[in-house]
């Protein structure tokens, strides 16, 4: 009996980490995807990874923005041609599940860019919508 048990534990801890594991890879995967879409000059695409509603909240160096619509408005106006987008680059510092359908993520960035580079930090909250993991907040400064 304490066999069967033991057995039956340590297959309910393989699963969740797997489940944690799929949803880091795919965490990792969508920004991997943002990364591709941004460096090809497509915010439309690049915005596929945000959860496309009205609670949604992005947060820069301006006020903050409420809504999918308003933050595409605002990248598409803080970079309205490739040559302002620059090429893309981050590295992930900490990506931390919180909860069985949140996840932090925390990184830096860098954009490539004939007229002067930039870069900074950013942290992320992904939430489980849906079976798709979509950032519901981002602070990138």
């Amino acid at each position: 009996m304490k066999k069967n048990f033991l057995i039956l534990c340590l297959l309910v801890i393989c699963n969740l980490s797997n489940a944690q594991n799929q949803d880091e890879f795919a965490i990792r995967n969508a920004m991997n995807d943002q990364l591709n879409a941004w460096n090809r000059g497509n915010i439309d695409l690049f915005m596929q990874t945000y959860w496309q509603d009205d609670s949604l909240l992005f947060v820069s160096n301006t006020k903050p923005v409420y809504g999918w619509q308003k933050t595409l408005q605002h990248y598409k106006q803080a970079y309205p041609d490739t040559a302002t987008m620059g090429k893309l680059t981050f590295n992930l510092l900490q990506l931390k599940q919180i909860s069985p359908v949140y996840f932090f993520v925390m990184g830096e960035w860098h954009l490539k860019r004939n007229h002067g580079d930039a870069g900074g930090y950013f942290t992320l909250l992904f939430r489980k919508i849906d079976d798709r993991l979509l950032i519901i907040v981002d602070h990138t400064s």
